[in-house]
């Protein structure tokens, strides 16, 4: 009897809490669901896609978020909060299938853009009822769940219910506007009961889900051969993007992951959960939907690449894919931005005039090869890593003494 109220009951994390293999196991529905982001983007590679992509990465952001706090302070590996993981999943993996058809739903079955919004608000539903569940005498963390629920949680879901009857730029104009709502609601309610338990975990949680997004540009760049001939200038455009997402990769983890952990593990209380929303809920964002719009060129150059019949190498993007490539890159950069001013008060110069850049590349990616703007791009971003380090080498340091 005693073994089944520990099966049922949620168990706090500790302070030196890190990742479990059930957060790893969790994570790999949203590997899924990434790579139907791209998939909804290079099915019909317009603008209006390319937004309408952004706000259905926006709510499987908030998906994924919702249970990374809830997992920093309940272990996710014991008690009742596995069985609702595994519920999360399977609710995920239905949005995920969907997702291609969300603003083009194919004749007969369910409405995927109904289905969608359901599975949505079951999602949001599970994790505050389970959020409630931990903490039966914790009053301001209820308090904050209520005002959750009524502000950030039922408005827009109640928009995403709408526009769901539509189609084109009504439901476009609603999905956003649910968005900007959900997001908005956040700051509303205020810091007041949520709170970050170990800092050590929370950083891991959100640098494994950079780590998810960058590998999802690789596998998209192996869809983008996918049936063609291996040829040499197949091999240059994939070593061209290999490089693109090890610098990627470099900036994160060797220049603003470490020092976003230290400045998490000096604050406390509301300061120090207000730090982790604005950081890690909020500026990770942009890392991720960068690197899913970079993946978007990526996978289109090796295509074209590879596509002999089709292209010539010669051959450049063209329209939001040309975009995509280096805007990707700069959105990305302004994410990193944000994210070194808001721990250290810092100026990043060079990944905010980088960011700059990048996104004003996009014009001029259609007026160059497609092999060629990969690998300048690559190229690029290498020696803007580099430069980058050279004036934050005390980075960690610094964060360190200011907390």
């Amino acid at each position: 009897m005693a073994r089944r109220k520990d099966r049922a009951r949620m168990v706090a994390a500790g302070d030196d809490h890190r990742v479990t293999p059930a957060e790893l196991f969790f994570d790999l529905v949203f590997v899924y669901a990434i790579t139907q982001v791209t998939a909804l983007m290079a099915a019909d590679p317009s603008a209006m896609r390319v937004v309408g992509a952004m706000i259905v990465l926006a709510l499987l952001w908030w998906c994924w978020c919702c249970f990374a706090w809830l997992g920093n302070v309940v272990r996710a590996d014991s008690g009742a909060l596995f069985a609702v993981l595994v519920v999360v999943m399977a609710v995920v993996f239905i949005v995920s299938l969907v997702v291609p058809e969300v603003f083009a739903d194919a004749p007969g079955g369910l409405s995927a853009p109904l289905l969608f919004v359901l599975c949505y608000g079951a999602v949001r539903t599970l994790h505050l009822v389970s959020y409630w569940i931990s903490s039966p005498d914790d009053t301001a963390l209820r308090a904050t769940l209520r005002r959750t629920a009524l502000l950030s949680v039922a408005p827009p879901l109640v928009l995403l219910l709408i526009g769901s009857a539509y189609t084109g730029k009504v439901q476009l104009l609603l999905w956003l506007g649910a968005v900007v709502i959900d997001y908005g609601g956040i700051y509303v309610t205020g810091a007041s009961g949520w709170r970050v338990q170990s800092p050590g975990h929370f950083s891991e949680r959100h640098g494994l889900i950079v780590i998810i997004a960058l590998g999802e540009s690789i596998v998209a760049m192996g869809v983008g051969v996918s049936g063609f001939p291996i040829t040499v200038a197949v091999l240059g455009a994939a070593a061209a993007g290999l490089l693109l997402s090890a610098a990627l990769w470099a900036l994160y983890f060797r220049r603003l992951a470490e020092g976003a952990e230290h400045r998490l593990e000096a604050l406390e209380g509301d300061e120090r959960t207000r730090f982790a929303r604005d950081v890690y809920t909020f500026l990770h964002l942009p890392l991720v939907a960068g690197v899913v719009l970079c993946a978007l060129g990526m996978k289109k150059v090796l295509q074209q690449v590879a596509d002999t019949g089709h292209y010539g190498l010669s051959e450049p993007l063209h329209g939001v894919v040309a975009w995509s490539l280096t805007g990707g890159v700069g959105v990305f950069l302004l994410g990193g931005a944000a994210i070194v001013m808001r721990t250290s008060g810092r100026r990043p110069t060079v990944l905010a005039v980088g960011g700059v850049c990048a996104l004003a590349a996009g014009a001029l990616v259609g007026l160059v090869p497609a092999l060629v703007a990969l690998v300048l791009l690559a190229a690029g971003l290498t020696t803007l890593v580099t430069l980058h380090g050279r004036g934050t080498g005390t980075a960690g340091k610094s964060v360190q003494e200011a907390g």
